[in-house]
Formats: structure tokens, C-alpha cells, sequence
């Protein structure tokens, strides 16, 4: 069974985890309603996608 020979110093140990941390999502405004949303992803708001209405909401 492999067993490690030295501890893992703190620095090692940080260095590894470097690429654990949380990125914020990246957020968009739609060029109808000026709303925000999520990239390729039709407008929760307006439902709109690409120059075009994809679903019909309320608010229209």
C-alpha cells in the first residue's frame, strides 16, 4: 500500500487547492427588456432568445 514519505507541507497542500475556489456566474443583460440573465439561456422575463420571442410571458 503507498504510503507518503513526508507530510505535505502548507504551501504544497495550498497550492493543490488553488483551483477549488467558487467563481461568481457570469451574468448578461437582455437587449430586450434590459433584464438580467444567464448566458444562452432564453430571458426569464421577457422570453426572449436570439432576436426572437421563444415563450410567452405575462408582461408582454
Amino acid at each position: 500500500m503507498a504510503v507518503p514519505k513526508r507530510r505535505t507541507s502548507k504551501s504544497k497542500q495550498s497550492q493543490r487547492r488553488s483551483h477549488d475556489a467558487l467563481a461568481a456566474p457570469v451574468v448578461g443583460f437582455c437587449p430586450q427588456c434590459k433584464a438580467p440573465k444567464l448566458p444562452h439561456r432564453v430571458c426569464p422575463s421577457c422570453g426572449w432568445y436570439r432576436d426572437r420571442t421563444v415563450i410567452e410571458t405575462d408582461e408582454e
